[in-house]
């Protein structure tokens, strides 16, 4: 079959071709009478399609509601894989209709014959098949299909992929347990506590230091990150040492961090001022409260007794282009609709609880990064609540809870059950 042929089949999928097969099948069932639940619930539905990228291995997962074995063969001029699944059917979210990523150039579906479903998948080089498993149902519910993708040379894709392997098809064991290998691509969280060794942050009601009570949060918070199996975490300070604003970032961004948090314990001169908010980075600040947190936070490697010479310039050099555009767009979508919503269900808010100014430490420019300023300090109320360990435990299940929503809409890497 023709690449062509193939491109125009699943341009119909949705439309034309897809809407004579329903009318067709509809008739047929009419003159068959009403299918028993026991039938309608046999179907094999194709629920999801992921890719993850780590280095050179691109990972495709390909979740459904029952196990199926696929036929898969390659294609060439261009490169392709068609992965055909037998008596399935697609109920992809809309959103995963355009797929891409590390070795994959773009993914389309749908039926090659009735009820029999196909992916074709369109390569950007000869690719090979390192792993391919399967991990049964756990807490999903879910069978996961999954092919580890790595580069390779034309002659090694025809032998393994070509012509020869066209009706090869691919069993997998019924008892594979998640594999090892799964964790080197999980999500990537950085957690950064604010401030630390010679530079306290704020300093509140009794002498409280904000360095101290954001550690303790951070601990707590990556140990109900950990605990879920489903992200990697990356503590930017775990002990009470000074980390410059440069440090900070560079850390996240080598960890390939998917998320980056900045958490932090705000001061104010009126003490009656309380409350959870979150910022973002833009240039201009969004109030003047804001411009001011952002100068106290940005003075931390002055405090620290760094010189800033060589560095000031390249950190406020760092532009706002087209790519990092994209990463504060991510920013704010956790901030203002995902953080700052789970949190108005159970946590006080600060009154405009979503600022943003110039925060040195959230300018890495492939990392979405938000600052979390925990309450105020400087309100005796609000600081013994930071200090209650229940109040730890339910604020941090906040973050995590919102954290996990975040990576399941926006993070093509792979996640356990």
């Amino acid at each position: 079959m023709s690449y062509l042929f193939l491109k125009k089949r699943f341009s119909l999928v949705g439309s034309v071709s897809v809407l004579i097969t329903n009318i067709i099948v509809l008739i047929a069932i009419s003159f068959l009478g009403p299918l028993s639940p026991t039938a309608i619930a046999e179907t094999t539905k194709v629920e999801d399609i992921r890719i993850g990228v780590r280095g050179d291995l691109t990972r495709l997962v390909i979740d459904l509601n029952k196990k199926v074995s696929p036929n898969i063969f390659g294609l060439e001029n261009p490169y392709r894989i068609v992965i055909d699944l037998p008596d399935v059917d697609f109920f992809i979210p809309p959103n995963r209709k355009t797929i891409s990523g590390g070795l994959i150039e773009s993914l389309r579906y749908g039926f090659f014959t009735p009820g029999n479903g196909r992916l074709v998948i369109d390569l950007r080089s000869p690719i090979k098949i390192k792993n391919n498993f399967v991990i049964p149902p756990q807490k999903t519910k879910k069978w996961r299909l999954v092919f580890d993708l790595i580069p390779t040379t034309r002659v090694d894709f025809i032998e393994t992929m070509g012509p020869s392997q066209r009706h090869k098809k691919i069993e997998y064991p019924q008892t594979k347990k998640f594999s090892n290998k799964i964790k080197n691509i999980l999500p990537v969280v950085a957690i950064d506590a604010g401030h630390g060794g010679v530079d306290p942050g704020a300093i509140g009601v009794s002498g409280v230091t904000e360095k101290n009570l954001v550690l303790s949060y951070v601990k707590e918070l990556d140990r109900q990150l950990r605990a879920t199996n489903r992200i990697k975490t990356v503590l930017i300070r775990n002990d009470d040492t000074f980390v410059s604003l440069r440090n900070r970032i560079a850390k996240a961004r080598d960890m390939n961090a998917d998320l980056f948090l900045s958490i932090h314990a705000n001061a104010h001169k009126d003490a009656k001022v309380r409350g959870f908010s979150a910022y973002t980075l833009s240039e201009k600040a969004s109030d003047v409260e804001a411009q001011q947190l952002a100068n106290k936070e940005n003075k931390s490697d002055v405090i620290g007794g760094l010189n800033l010479g060589p560095y000031s310039n390249e950190v406020q050099n760092i532009l706002i282009d087209f790519a990092q555009a994209k990463t504060n767009e991510l920013s704010i979508i956790f901030a203002r609709d995902i953080l700052l919503k789970e949190a108005s269900k159970s946590i006080l808010l600060l009154k405009r609880p979503w600022r943003s100014a110039g925060f040195t430490v959230l300018k890495a420019p492939d990392v979405p990064s938000i600052l979390i300023e925990l309450g105020y300090i400087t309100n005796k109320e609000e600081k013994n609540l930071l200090n209650n360990p229940a109040y730890k435990k339910k604020l941090c299940d906040v973050m995590k809870r919102a954290i996990l929503k975040y990576l399941d809409l926006h993070s093509s890497k792979i996640k356990t059950p």
